[in-house]
């Protein structure tokens, strides 16, 4: 059973996006004065005494877009209009009736869905008289709330609740499998991806940088599973950020890394990697994130060897050398499934418990390998190593000193584990501590030495095998 949506609509600068994220609990959508801020459909699951429902912000209706995208922000707001169940109509209590607000209530109306409207701005309980002048809109009810007091939100609520469809309605949303982030520069493909995802116009997609400037959370769902893509804005580097919008854009991008489960980093096959590319996988490694390496519109440099651009990707980013590399062409779906189920691959090895003794013969003979070089005359012990979490893999390796064990070494044992370990395309966190008098020291077992090729080796090979004909 499909969950119903209340689709929030009106015309610009009323408050549409504030209210959202008011409803939503947490900052989803953009709130800025410009006008037009909002141009995809936004949307968040609530969660209420009614059941759940999904809520989904829209663009200001008639407005004239800046970048001339009026013609596909009308789009998202029509597809909006026609998907939800029950409109929520914005207006400006203290603006009073305007012709836009006219407009915008002429069109909605002969939807004949049900319509609550709302009028924002009522900061105070003296100017609740305002709203009045809303009902000769024909609308009933009009609730007075201010989404910046946070006045009237039970009222409000309780009023979309009653014109919910009448029969039983989802209870509890679908369990997410997982989250991806789809994150780069402008004009990667990232907009035509999620469409491909989604197999829907979700998302605008123009040859106008900056087209994104929200994070959008598109659920879609591929055999039987349900999945959160997230959208974001295309990333420019912080000393050419020239407006608030790109301020807000830039931190729902890094936002949005931060809860992903895996992240999609987009790259344009045509053009080289940049400065910003490079910003952006180190703020993925710094998170820890599992990611992809998605070459997007491959299609432009083919017949040119995939192995190529790999080895070219690899000296640009060394410290990232263990992602996986997949080619795809959003534009026309190629390989777009085939990530999916590499993303799934990754979220799984994330979620791998190593058993305590399997952890520590591997330490064993890594430090049997190369053993720590001595500091000021003290030799680097490790006595145990124990996984104390999993997304991302966690290992606390207990010692007599973390201060003698350098960053050269660290960066051994990391990779070292990431070949020995179920972890080979995954970030690893390594923790060390000061042994606790409980600690003893690892047991010696016996040691066997392995010719084969690193499981690393192995899936980077088969990474470049993404891109078939």
């Amino acid at each position: 059973m499909s969950v119903p949506q209340i689709a929030i609509v009106g015309r610009p600068n009323v408050g549409k996006s504030s209210l959202f994220n008011w409803l939503a609990g947490h900052r989803v959508a953009i709130v800025d004065p410009t006008a037009g801020v909002t141009r995809d459909r936004v949307s968040t699951l609530i969660e209420s005494d009614a059941g759940v429902f999904e809520l989904v912000d829209t663009g200001g209706m008639g407005i004239q877009d800046a970048d001339g995208l009026t013609e596909f922000v009308e789009g998202q707001i029509e597809s909006a209009l026609q998907q939800a169940q029950v409109l929520l109509f914005v207006v400006d209590a203290r603006a009073g009736v305007i012709p836009a607000d006219e407009d915008v209530a002429q069109r909605i109306r002969a939807l004949g869905k049900p319509i609550v409207c709302a009028a924002n701005k009522c900061d105070t309980p003296q100017m609740d008289v305002l709203a009045a002048d809303f009902h000769r809109l024909g609308f009933d009810p009009v609730i007075a709330v201010s989404a910046r007091q946070r006045r009237g939100k039970q009222a409000l609520v309780e009023a979309l609740a009653q014109k919910l469809p009448a029969e039983p309605v989802e209870t509890k949303a679908d369990e997410v499998v997982m989250k991806l982030a789809i994150v780069g520069r402008r004009n990667t493909g990232k907009s035509t991806f999620i469409n491909q995802l989604a197999q829907a116009e979700r998302m605008i997609v123009s040859e106008v940088p900056g087209t994104t400037r929200d994070s959008v959370d598109v659920r879609f769902e591929r055999d039987g599973k349900t999945f959160i893509a997230i959208d974001t804005a295309g990333v420019r580097r912080k000393g050419s950020i020239q407006t608030s919008i790109e301020f807000y854009s830039l931190a729902r991008a890094e936002r949005s890394i931060r809860r992903a489960d895996v992240v999609l980093l987009f790259l344009d096959a045509s053009k080289p990697i940049s400065k910003v590319d490079k910003q952006l996988a180190t703020y993925v490694l710094d998170h820890y994130k599992p990611a992809i390496f998605v070459v997007n519109k491959w299609d432009l440099l083919r017949p040119r060897p995939t192995g190529e651009f790999a080895d070219y990707l690899q000296r640009a980013i060394p410290n990232l050398d263990y992602l996986p590399i997949a080619f795809a062409t959003a534009k026309t779906g190629k390989n777009v499934q085939a990530v999916l189920n590499l993303a799934q691959n990754l979220f799984k090895q994330a979620g791998v418990r190593v058993p305590t003794g399997d952890l520590n013969r591997t330490v064993r003979r890594a430090l049997e390998t190369q053993a720590p070089p001595l500091k000021q005359n003290r030799r680097p012990k490790i006595f145990f190593a124990t996984q104390v979490d999993i997304r991302p893999p966690t290992i606390v390796l207990f010692c007599n000193d973390p201060e003698l064990f350098s960053p050269t070494y660290k960066r051994y044992l990391v990779n070292y584990f990431r070949d020995h370990l179920p972890y080979g395309e995954i970030p690893i966190k390594l923790e060390f501590r000061r042994r606790r008098e409980t600690d003893t020291e690892i047991p010696r077992e016996d040691i066997r030495d392995s010719a084969a090729l690193s499981s690393r080796q192995k899936r980077r090979q088969e990474s470049f095998e993404l891109w078939n004909d």
